[in-house]
């Protein structure tokens, strides 16, 4: 994993941008370090740039940041290979949890350089001639990286050696953090409003930053700042800063320019808009579509990093690998060559295919996220739109075909190529016959159950473990090179990680409108009464609609919204959101940060419910209490960052934040 301190923020490496009209994607080409001089010229404001854009695939697609910002959370526990990084994230007692262990250092070694950068462009842009609207783009980074710094630690440094948001030029073995006020009201918000002005509404290429990219995230850092000003479950801060805002406004102002900012970009959308169905918001062939404000791209042809391999991943930046942490372990599913089970071969091989992939079954969902955040698989789309509930025979892929006419699965019957061959139940069976799950009879080798008529075996809800739950399809990857065969599942994911998305407004403006921000009716091609609840159900309306179904693995026309609408409580409160908010973007690398911000955190996942799952069959079920303080609102700073500094135990021990020295 990539290290990176503030003692060295004299530059990184540079990856070139070619400002071509016809470009899809930023192109890239490995260069030498940043200078004062170089950042003077147009190529170095440009370089400076497109590394901006490369330096978030070390952020995001990272499996082990995704760690920090799900585990623990009510979305997600340890799974059952879980190495320390993921038993320490969940705050169970199974690991400890301290500046070595926490996976938030990803962030940390990743922005500071991309800050340092951000700051050397918007320092010397001007005078190498670069447009206002190029170095709008280094002021959205700087904002954007000191946003997600400051919900992660608190307080952060502005002064990275050379003076207050200035581009440092020296090593420097000593830090001093800034407060929260300081952080957002001297760089987030000054910065989005730079870049609000003179970003353009649709990006000079696909990918870049625009202005409705820079007014969500405005929009989002004032919500979150309100909720930080008004602070009602006295969570503390560091360092020590009185809850006052500088600039003399109360957290209620914040929440209404958070609500005005959102709607405004809502009704003026430019390019950006929903998709007509959740399904096609994360469907591999349509990445890139028009509800992806922001993403990390990690295309087949960007050379970045000096990783080159078409064919395996070591599991590091700047790779995308975080999809293979919530996979199952799908490869174990075994199927029978003959009715008698005498004889088995695995029936579901491992594929870059976006339902499949490598599994590295390091995150699992508790039992609560199938039967109580999803309990309406039927009219919400979202269910079917996120898990992988269905494994399926990839015999033809696999080359079985080749001796096998067919394979034999539950009850004798025979399966062949794309058959369910590992369902996860919508419910619990609570009528009829029950689930078998003794396999006494069928080395399903997964531990799952069988009913009377099926050929799968089948996973009821409250019977997932750490080792056995639907995996997250969202995530998967997807390859354009597979062929008629497996294709190469070991390496990373060619597929863009969504940083942003459009659907986020909706959120936002409803979050800051239950906080007490004056609504209006908001007009436009989204328009609705501008309440809470109006903004929700343009989310849950669209979640009602379905094109296809995952399950049946077939087209699938239906429009459930006026029931889905319906069913949306006449008051929404914070909680609400929160449960539309996992079932929007479930196990994508928000749930932490939501519960942070509203302070829900202990409330919502101080204990969970999950199968043990130790091995295939084990069906203990335990009741898991986790140990969150109000200390652990903030992450801990790096160890590594405290070792890198040259001072004394005293200064360093007085740099971390309190409970983790």
């Amino acid at each position: 994993m990539q290290r990176i301190y503030l003692k060295s923020f004299i530059g990184s490496t540079l990856l070139m941008l070619f400002l071509g009209g016809c470009k899809k994607v930023l192109d890239e080409t490995p260069r030498s370090t940043f200078t004062p001089q170089y950042f003077e010229t147009l190529d170095g404001v440009q370089s400076g740039i497109t590394s901006l854009y490369s330096g978030m695939r070390n952020i995001y697609g990272n499996g082990y940041y995704l760690n920090s910002c799900q585990t623990g959370t009510d979305e997600t526990t340890y799974g059952q290979n879980g190495d320390v990084n993921f038993k320490s994230m969940d705050l169970s007692g199974a690991a400890t949890f301290d500046a070595t262990s926490s996976n938030s250092s990803v962030l940390w070694n990743a922005m500071f350089p991309n800050i340092n950068t951000a700051s050397g462009v918007i320092q010397y842009g001007v005078t190498a001639g670069a447009s206002a609207s190029l170095i709008a783009e280094a002021h959205f980074f700087r904002a954007f990286d000191y946003f997600m710094l400051v919900q992660t630690f608190g307080g952060v440094p502005l002064d990275l050696g050379s003076g207050v948001l200035k581009f440092n030029t020296s090593s420097v073995a000593t830090s001093t953090r800034n407060t929260v006020p300081e952080v957002y009201t001297k760089a987030i918000f000054p910065d989005l409003d730079t870049a609000i002005s003179n970003l353009p509404t649709t990006g000079r290429l696909t990918g870049a930053v625009t202005q409705t990219l820079a007014r969500t995230i405005l929009a989002k850092a004032y919500l979150t700042y309100g909720w930080w000003l008004e602070n009602p479950n006295g969570i503390p801060t560091y360092p020590a800063a009185d809850r006052t805002d500088p600039n003399g406004h109360n957290a209620q102002w914040y929440y209404q320019a958070a609500y005005d900012l959102a709607t405004t970009a809502i009704e003026n959308p430019g390019p950006f808009g929903l998709q007509a169905t959740f399904y096609d918001v994360n469907l591999a062939t349509n990445d890139r579509n028009n509800e992806i404000l922001f993403y990390a791209d990690h295309s087949s042809s960007l050379l970045y990093g000096g990783i080159t391999s078409t064919s395996y991943s070591t599991g590091s930046s700047p790779d995308n690998f975080a999809g293979w942490m919530e996979q199952i372990n799908y490869p174990t599913i075994t199927n029978a060559t003959s009715p008698d089970w005498s004889k088995v071969v695995s029936s579901v091989q491992r594929a870059s295919t976006q339902d499949l992939g490598r599994p590295w079954y390091e995150m699992a969902p508790p039992t609560a996220v199938l039967t109580t955040t999803f309990a309406d698989k039927s009219n919400d789309s979202r269910y079917d739109g996120t898990f992988d509930a269905v494994y399926r025979c990839n015999m033809n892929e696999a080359g079985l075909n080749a001796t096998y006419s067919s394979l034999y699965g539950a009850n004798g019957m025979p399966i062949g190529e794309g058959d369910p061959v590992l369902t996860f139940l919508d419910s619990d069976v609570t009528s009829g016959d029950t689930v078998n799950y003794t396999n006494s009879t069928y080395k399903s080798s997964v531990g799952a159950g069988y009913l009377p008529g099926r050929a799968d075996f089948v996973v009821e809800p409250h019977m997932i473990s750490r080792i056995l739950y639907p995996g997250n399809w969202k995530l998967g990857p997807y390859r354009t090179d597979n062929g008629t065969g497996l294709g190469n599942p070991n390496a990373g994911s060619y597929r863009p990680w969504n940083i942003v998305k459009f659907s986020e407004l909706f959120f936002i403006a409803a979050e800051a409108a239950v906080k007490g921000a004056t609504t209006t009716t908001v007009t436009g091609a989204y328009a609705n009464d501008g309440t809470a609840r109006g903004l929700i159900n343009v989310l849950r309306a669209r979640a009602g609609k379905w094109r296809f179904s995952r399950k049946d693995n077939t087209t699938y026309i239906a429009d459930n919204s006026a029931a889905m609408t319906a069913a949306t409580p006449a008051t929404v409160d914070i909680n609400y959101i929160l449960a539309e908010r996992s079932r929007e973007y479930f196990g994508e690398g928000y749930r932490w940060y939501d519960l942070v911000r509203t302070q829900n955190w202990m409330q919502y996942a101080g204990s969970y419910t999950i199968g043990e799952g130790k091995a295939f069959g084990d069906r203990v079920v335990s009741n898991v209490t986790r140990t969150i303080t109000t200390a652990n609102y903030l992450r801990p700073i790096p160890q590594t960052q405290l070792d890198a500094m040259q001072t004394d135990a005293a200064t360093k021990a007085a740099y971390q934040n309190p409970g983790y020295n």
